[in-house]
């Protein structure tokens, strides 16, 4: 029996796994998000179109990296 028939899960395209990558990388560092200190909120570093801009460059840096 090939390994590939007999897989129970669908296989993931390099774009699926590039994205859960990413969003693993955003959430886990905390990724875009402005700098708080003791008593102050802090204003976000990044305007939205900035913080979009950077989540697509670590997608495609993500890519990059399955495709090696």
């Amino acid at each position: 029996m090939d390994e590939e028939t007999a897989s129970p899960t669908p296989q993931r395209s390099k774009d699926e796994i590039a994205l859960e990558l990413m969003k693993f990388v955003a959430v886990t560092t905390g990724f875009g998000k402005g700098t708080a200190t003791a008593g102050y909120t802090g204003k976000p570093s990044r305007t939205p179109e900035e913080y979009a801009e950077a989540l697509l460059e670590l997608y495609r840096h993500c890519r990059a990296i399955l495709s090696e």
